[in-house]
Formats: C-alpha cells, structure tokens, sequence
C-alpha cells in the first residue's frame, strides 16, 4: 500500500504505527495508517487482515473511575 521512499514498515511490523497517516476523523477518534492499520484513540487497532489489536491504554492511568 505504501508508496513512499522510505516505505513504511508492514502492518504486521512490530512498529507497524509508524506508517504515515494518510486519513484522519478527529471527531470519531479514528486514523487510518498508509500501511492499511485503522488507529482509534483509545490505542486499539484494526489490522488490513481483519484481526483486531485490543486498547493497551489503561483507563485508570487516563483518570477514569474504577468499575467496582
């Protein structure tokens, strides 16, 4: 998918989030990387395969309330 010199690494890569982002919606928190990785603000992830990377964010470091 990546056009560019350097390419960007592979979706599969472990620094896969390094692509540039080619597409953005501020509003709905999503972007979407030119190596087909779909990044949501939360730090989950949609892979151009379909797999799904869950958050990795910890909601309590964000100031969250703990669900009791």
């Amino acid at each position: 998918m990546c056009s560019h010199e350097p390419p960007c690494p592979a979706a599969q890569a472990p620094n896969g989030e390094a692509a540039l982002i080619i597409a953005r919606d501020w509003f709905l928190g999503w972007a979407r990387l030119c190596n087909g990785i779909v990044l949501w603000e939360d730090t989950g992830e949609l892979l151009p395969n379909g797999e799904l990377v869950a958050p990795f964010r910890d909601s309590l470091a964000m100031g969250a309330a703990p669900c009791l």
